[in-house]
């Protein structure tokens, strides 16, 4: 986040934007493995994720769109969190 914000700031006058999608726990490859060797780590995630599953990839795609478009354009040196919710949990 630090990075961000740094960025943003000294690009901004530039009219270039830095923001961050912060993933929560996005069911791919490497988390799957991660379920079958960590015990209760899926359980940990869905108890502590408000939807309680995991994410997919196209989870983050409407962040990423929005960011990419023009309606962004005022946006800089923030993050978006696309994680259930999962970060509302402290």
């Amino acid at each position: 986040m630090q990075f961000t914000k740094s960025i943003a700031l000294s690009w901004a006058a530039d009219n270039i934007q830095a923001n961050a999608i912060l993933p929560g726990w996005i069911d791919t490859a490497l988390t799957r493995t991660a379920r079958e060797q960590i015990p209760g780590l899926n359980e940990n995630v869905l108890n502590r994720t408000p939807a309680k599953r995991w994410g997919n990839i196209d989870d983050l795609a409407g962040a990423a769109v929005f960011l990419a478009s023009s309606a962004s354009d005022f946006v800089t040196g923030t993050a978006i969190p696309v994680d259930g919710g999962y970060s509302t949990q402290g």
